[in-house]
């Protein structure tokens, strides 16, 4: 069975859990699908009915890095915030490369050599890592913000949900969520719709845009994440993964 055939039936499956009964065609299925990633459960809600936490797709592509290209120019960041925000805003930007430039991800060891210039000179690049499920910022998101987009299936921010409440922030163990002041709202990686300008903007070529594979137990956690899952999430949570 294909993959597409499987996630038809899962959501057939779904639908028919909130008493949407009637047969739809592939192009509602290819519609539906691509636009929702905790979104199944806002219909759900309209339905009056609990939903379980469903993410149909996974993502198509994914930023990957070579720390040892890098040369800690930070090109990147003001290409992404430049092309996404139309403002010169390295802090913003969705890919991380200030935060590790001297010490490296694990900060300043006491009597020890690092990463960074000023430790062994090797500049790591902190990038989305385009989660499968369970996705840590979706799930602690009380308003169902963080969606799937096409044609990437990247996860994105949805502004006209998000409250700006950084319930995301504190979810990601990589701390890859950024926050708009200016706006105020959540912001991350939605992969510049499959044409990158991180990518694009680096001289070194240390930054590549790859189909999707799952590098999250690849990358060690910073943070341990302090985000609460709203219950009724965490209830489907516990319905899906039944030990």
């Amino acid at each position: 069975m294909s993959h597409q055939n499987e996630n038809h039936e899962i959501l057939e499956q779904a639908l028919n859990i909130i008493g949407v009964n009637h047969p739809f065609s592939r192009r509602e299925f290819l519609l539906i699908s691509g636009v929702t990633v905790v979104g199944i459960s806002a219909l759900g809600a309209k339905a009056g009915k609990k939903m379980p936490l469903i993410i149909i797709d996974k993502a198509e592509g994914i930023v990957i890095a070579d720390p040892t290209k890098c040369v800690g120019c930070r090109r990147c960041e003001l290409a992404c915030t430049e092309f996404n925000d139309g403002k010169a805003s390295p802090t913003t930007a969705r890919i991380k490369i200030n935060r590790n430039l001297n010490f490296g991800p694990k900060g300043v060891y006491i009597g020890q050599r690092g990463q960074g210039n000023w430790g062994n000179g090797l500049v790591v690049q902190d990038l989305c890592k385009q989660c499968p499920h369970p996705v840590p910022c979706a799930n602690s998101c009380p308003n169902d913000a963080i969606v799937v987009q096409p044609p990437t299936n990247a996860r994105v921010v949805d502004t006209k949900k998000c409250i700006g409440c950084k319930m995301c922030q504190r979810a990601c163990p990589w701390e890859m969520m950024s926050f708009d002041s200016d706006t105020n709202k959540a912001t991350k990686c939605f992969l510049c719709n499959g044409k990158p300008e991180c990518v694009d903007a680096c001289p070194a070529e240390a930054l590549n845009y790859v189909a999707w594979r799952d590098v999250t137990d690849m990358a060690p956690p910073r943070v341990v994440p302090t985000a609460v899952i709203p219950l009724e999430k965490a209830e489907a949570c516990k319905q899906c993964h039944k030990k």
